[in-house]
């Protein structure tokens, strides 16, 4: 059976017996790319909360926060998540280039897209608003390459359990 044959590879979680689960805690046989993905998950996930407050109270906003950053906001929030899923599935399905692939792509979708907006509409800075396309195109690319990494699996997951 595929790591992501029918569902999710974390469902595969549930099905590792008892004894090898005590291995999922341990750190030093999580890859580095998953850390990488996690930490930077986490890190974006907290950074979208600060930004979302702070621009809430700048007076450049005095007069409302513009669509476009509360579109930056919600994606950078939700693609924080998907690089915590990220992170994940590499642990879950082994170490897999498309998995990396997808988590790299989401960050420079968050740079391209989310931050660019953020520099745009809180310093007036427009120097690369040309790139904010190229975020978006970033990340539907980042998740048909996670999709791609999922639908091949890993056999690794099988040797586990």
């Amino acid at each position: 059976m595929r790591c992501f044959h029918s569902s999710l590879c974390a469902l595969h979680l549930m099905s590792i017996p008892s004894s090898a689960s005590t291995s999922i805690s341990s750190p030093e046989v999580w890859p580095l790319s998953a850390r990488w993905f996690l930490v930077l998950g986490a890190i974006s996930a907290c950074a979208s909360v600060v930004f979302s407050a702070a621009f809430a109270h700048l007076p450049v906003f005095a007069a409302g926060v513009p669509p476009a950053v509360q579109t930056a906001l919600s994606q950078q929030q939700f693609h924080s998540l998907a690089l915590l899923f990220t992170g994940l599935a590499l642990r879950v399905c082994g170490a897999s280039r498309w998995l990396q692939a997808a988590g790299w792509l989401m960050l420079v979708g968050l740079v391209l897209f989310s931050f660019n907006l953020y520099a745009r509409h809180v310093w007036a800075w427009d120097a690369l608003r040309a790139l904010v396309p190229w975020g978006g195109a970033a990340w539907i690319l980042a998740w048909l390459v996670l999709a791609m990494g999922l639908a091949q699996g890993s056999i690794g997951i099988n040797r586990r359990a």
